[in-house]
């Protein structure tokens, strides 16, 4: 179901399941679809490779998983396509990477932060610009623009981490480590943690990132028993910007720092590094110990090198301050560091976050069901240009991650047949549509739980809800009597 205009204007419509039903009978629908797109003798080996994929068998998923209704009250039918039939419909060429077109983005990248701090430096001086308030101001573009151009940067490190940036791992994984070392970022920590969110996406239990808490744990979290949420009054809007804000410009140093935002069932981690431990500050659970239930013991030479490329960083950044001076490195570096920061979240959370979206409980997920959980959303010229499309073809990315982002948006056109209404975008009002949905999906998406009609499998399928009014309002439930409060706490 796209999020479109028209399921706007009508949230409570129905959307038709005719795209839905053709994609599932286009082509086979058998089970011999095992291996990940990753795994396929034309790609390089990837950190996000999995070893097995379960394929969709043909379901009747009306009569069996009861009626299931998105945050905007349309109608949901669990997937029924294979990662075959996705694969198959990408053209060959989509898959090719270039090593030297890749390089190029990098340089130009480079060029573009470059030749931006050069002729800031040189023209905006005192004796060019007299008004102290417009310099300010100019500064203050000066450090968006830089942000700009760091993020295109950062997201170039993120196809070497998947290996879409060449052909060859080596090279792909060398200027991954500087590019994402320049922008603080632990690279080889990330990739290994970020392609297990590629492996989960969607799983409540196991993916990595913008996992959103069921019901049970936002009542918790705020003070209140499930039962109570949906009688409780909408929460202010001056609390949702605050939370907003301080998710924007800390969000991905508490990602890095706590795993705010992963997982917290640590204790499965299979080399018991996760006895006892849960995300937090303090706990060990981060992107920088080597030590950490994020990380196998074969990771440790490389989690260390991540922390070795920050070292230098911090390194240089320390001798600029000390001798160029401290404010001037705050708007040279750490402020549009803050930009960089703000647009990964940002990117990230509505790539993951949105009314239409379902997750699933371990007993509804597969990985074709999970990478089908993502959105698709428009940010105009920046994102195209600067932020090389990682905006608009994230759908793709997560079923074919060794894609690169320039053939992305043809193999986006080849796969929406194939996914039919399980393709979502979002694409009203371009750029600011995209800035909006920051504040729509923080006062619409507040906790997930199952369709009020679920039966069988589709129980294992939650939605967004929230206390604020949006949509489909949260199931009313009972209040636990005393005998079953012990049972629970026993």
């Amino acid at each position: 179901m796209s999020t479109t205009s028209a399921s706007r204007r009508n949230i409570l419509e129905k959307t038709m399941a005719s795209d839905y039903l053709t994609a599932s009978t286009s082509t086979s629908t058998s089970n011999s679809v095992s291996a990940s797109p990753d795994d396929t003798p034309r790609q390089s080996p990837s950190s996000s490779s999995l070893s097995s994929l379960d394929s969709e068998p043909p379901l009747d998923v009306k009569s069996v998983n009861g009626k299931l209704l998105d945050t905007y009250g349309n109608e949901f039918q669990i997937p029924g396509f294979t990662i075959k039939q996705i694969r198959d419909a990408i053209p060959a060429h989509c898959f090719e990477r270039s090593a030297a077109r890749g390089l190029y983005y990098v340089a130009r990248d480079i060029t573009s932060l470059a030749v931006t701090f050069y002729l800031f430096n040189t023209y905006l001086t005192p004796q060019n610009v007299p008004s102290t308030p417009v310099r300010a101001a100019l500064w203050g573009l000066y450090t968006f623009v830089q942000g700009l151009f760091g993020t295109g940067l950062w997201i170039l490190a993120h196809e070497c981490g998947h290996q879409s940036f060449s052909p060859s791992k080596t090279l792909n994984d060398t200027v991954g480590w500087f590019c994402h070392s320049a922008v603080l970022v632990p690279y080889f920590s990330w990739k290994i943690s970020h392609g297990k969110h590629h492996k989960a996406t969607g799983h409540l239990e196991r993916d990595m990132v913008f996992v959103p808490k069921k019901r049970e744990e936002y009542a918790s979290v705020t003070g209140y028993y499930a039962h109570e949420l949906s009688e409780l009054y909408e929460e202010t809007p001056i609390k949702t910007a605050g939370e907003l804000i301080v998710q924007q410009l800390a969000g991905w140093l508490a990602y890095l720092t706590t795993n705010i935002t992963g997982h917290n069932y640590h204790e499965r981690q299979m080399e018991g590094r996760g006895k006892g431990k849960k995300n937090g500050l303090f706990s060990g659970v981060n992107h920088f110990n080597p030590s950490s239930p994020l990380y196998e013991a074969k990771d440790g030479k490389l989690v260390l090198l991540s922390d070795l490329g920050l070292a230098i960083t911090a390194s240089v950044l320390f001798l600029v301050g000390k001798n160029f001076g401290w404010a001037n490195l705050a708007v040279w570096y750490f402020i549009p560091y803050l930009w960089v920061n703000h647009w990964l979240v940002a990117i990230t959370y509505l790539q993951h976050t949105d009314p239409s979206l379902p997750h699933y409980d371990a007993t509804a997920w597969t990985y074709t069901r999970g990478a089908a959980a993502t959105i698709d959303r428009e940010f105009g010229f920046i994102g195209r240009n600067l932020l090389h499309g990682i905006i608009e073809t994230h759908v793709l990315h997560h079923y074919v991650s060794t894609i690169p982002f320039y053939n992305a948006d043809e193999a986006t056109e080849a796969i929406k047949p194939i996914m039919g209404t399980h393709y979502r975008s979002d694409v009203e009002g371009g750029s600011l549509g995209f800035l909006n949905s920051l504040w729509k999906s923080s006062r619409w998406c507040q906790w997930v739980e199952p369709s009020e009609g679920a039966e069988g499998e589709g129980k294992g399928v939650l939605f967004f809800r929230n206390r604020n009014g949006f949509g489909v309002p949260p199931q009313k439930l009972a209040a636990p009597t005393e005998s079953s409060s012990k049972v629970a706490s026993s």
